[in-house]
């Protein structure tokens, strides 16, 4: 069931990741920027390299982050990591003010478009631990904005 929120705007999907940042550790550990390539999209790559080059361990824990934001999003929209739905095919990006933000590649993109409206993503790191929030939106009514 799809409950309407104020303006016409309903919440299609959620999903939530959590992650041990030793368990990512581990695995970049057996398999280096091969397993890193593997996750991250193309505008999450050098993001990846300079926080790595300035502290190893924060590397890691972006590495984990992006891992759990595409894990929550694969959830909020039903697929978990089937096609069109991929590791690379869905970025975490920050905007200027440093808000994570959604970008989808194709065909994720397309597949995407024809289903839903706004995608809203929530990242966070500690030590030990990463977690992620999705939140994706209806398609507007006709005649609504996004």
């Amino acid at each position: 069931m799809i409950t309407a929120q104020p303006g016409g705007v309903s919440i299609a999907g959620i999903g939530t990741d959590i992650a041990r940042v030793d368990r990512i550790a581990a695995a970049y550990a057996r398999h280096a920027d091969r397993f890193a390539l593997r996750i991250l999209g193309e505008r999450e790559w050098p993001v990846f390299l300079r926080r790595k080059a300035r502290d190893p361990q924060r590397g890691i824990r972006y590495l984990a982050t992006r891992f759990a934001a595409k894990e929550a999003f694969s959830k909020a929209i039903g697929l978990g990591m089937h096609s069109p739905m991929s590791w690379r095919r869905m970025e975490v990006v920050n905007a200027p003010g440093g808000r994570p933000v959604v970008v989808l590649n194709e065909p994720l993109a397309g597949w995407y478009a024809q289903r839903y409206g706004a995608a809203h993503i929530s990242v966070s790191d500690e030590k030990n631990m990463v977690t992620a929030f999705a939140v994706v939106e209806t398609k507007p009514a006709c005649g609504q904005q996004e």
